[in-house]
């Protein structure tokens, strides 16, 4: 009997033991065997040798000493007509008839900056800063100002060519700014506020901003080098002292300089220029139509199995997309057997085209494959007036 007793109690003790072991190394796992395989966690580490301690120039002064000479503040000054809406009251009128209520005349003054960029004279800016003026003044670094003409502007990516009649002026060096990446240094060059030429730094902090409602054509490069009122038109160099931007924008809720800036690619405002100088405008392709993003809630509507499209909502009667039969609701997947993925796309797609020549549009029309054939035309002038800084 009592060896029964005892074999009981030594198997409730080990049973209690047990347990008690199980909870301890639930709550406390690192008390395991070592003989258990740990988890193996995977790094992947650098295998680039230790950077020294300065990686990097600790001035750039050079490349400012390279550009500021060639960036200049543009003065324009238009005729402003007032006449004071009290005088329009019947009232008034009455009494006084319209002796009272002739218009004034005043000047009105702005500033801005630009970059000269060759040495016949030619500067290029932004078509706000001049926009509208009706005198033109070029002040540069060393002292020396002229007048400047207007030789073309472009409203659809708001640039501008001035000309000035000067001996031995600075030229700036152009860059290539498809070499730019996100991280590049960049330089931003101008005269903000009119307190003088001033430069400020900072990297490339995005490369191909569009959808912005700065301008019809864009393909910005974004900075958070300081961009204010007055830096418009000015140079963005890199650190070599190459110009690779035009500075037009900034995203301010404030008119200040939150960083985030938008310059005009070099790449895109040399071509702009080129064709101002040789033609007089702009040569572009235009079909006659608006578009519109297609979003996820649109293309369930038109059944569509991607959002890689633009639907047509508009067509310019007798202009070259109705001439070809297109219409509103029509959807447009590829020009010229390119894919449109964005009207951002379908625009430059088509302003590639040199007016006179037929392109090729494929797309849907309620549901069915289509294909028409457009004859582009030359884009039609934008008088568009852009708020910039």
């Amino acid at each position: 009997m009592r060896i029964t007793k005892t074999v009981s109690f030594i198997f409730q003790f080990a049973t209690i033991g047990l347990a008690a072991a199980f909870v301890i190394l639930y709550l406390y796992p690192t008390l395991k065997s070592n003989n258990d395989v740990p988890e193996i966690v995977e790094f992947h580490e650098s295998t680039r040798p230790a950077l020294p301690a300065q990686t990097g120039p600790v001035s750039y002064a050079t490349a400012v000493k390279l550009a500021a000479p060639a960036v200049v503040n543009i003065h324009t000054t238009k005729v402003v007509t007032e006449r004071n809406s009290l005088f329009d009251d019947p009232f008034f009128q009455e009494f006084f008839g319209d002796s009272f209520g002739v218009p004034r005349k005043r000047l009105q003054t702005s500033l801005g900056s630009g970059v000269i960029i060759s040495p016949q004279g030619y500067l290029l800016t932004n078509n706000h800063v001049i926009a509208g003026a009706d005198e033109i003044q070029v002040a540069l670094r060393d002292g020396r100002s002229a007048k400047a003409t207007i030789v073309g502007t472009d409203p659809d990516t708001d640039l501008a060519i001035l000309h000035m009649k000067m001996d031995n002026v600075p030229v700036i060096t152009l860059g290539h700014s498809e070499n730019l990446q996100v991280g590049d240094v960049v330089l931003a060059i101008g005269n903000p506020f009119g307190v003088g030429q001033t430069v400020t730094s900072g990297i490339v902090s995005a490369k191909g901003r569009s959808m912005l409602g700065i301008s019809t054509f864009e393909n910005f490069i974004q900075t958070d080098a300081a961009i204010n009122p007055g830096n418009s038109g000015g140079a963005l160099i890199n650190a070599l002292g190459e110009l690779v931007g035009i500075n037009t924008a900034i995203f301010s809720k404030s008119g200040g300089s939150h960083g985030i800036g938008f310059a005009i690619p070099l790449s895109l405002a040399k071509d702009v220029m080129t064709q101002i100088i040789q033609y007089g405008h702009v040569v572009r392709g235009w079909m006659g139509i608006a578009l519109q993003d297609v979003n996820e809630k649109l293309a369930k509507s038109f059944d569509l199995d991607t959002t890689d499209a633009v639907i047509v909502t508009n067509v310019i009667r007798k202009g070259p997309a109705d001439n070809a039969g297109l219409t509103r609701g029509d959807v447009i997947t590829h020009i010229n057997d390119k894919p449109v993925t964005s009207t951002h796309t379908a625009l430059n797609l088509i302003s590639q085209e040199n007016p006179g020549t037929k392109i090729r549009v494929k797309g849907l029309r309620d549901g069915k494959s289509k294909t028409w054939t457009v004859d582009v035309v030359q884009r039609p002038k934008q008088d568009i007036s852009k708020i910039g800084n």
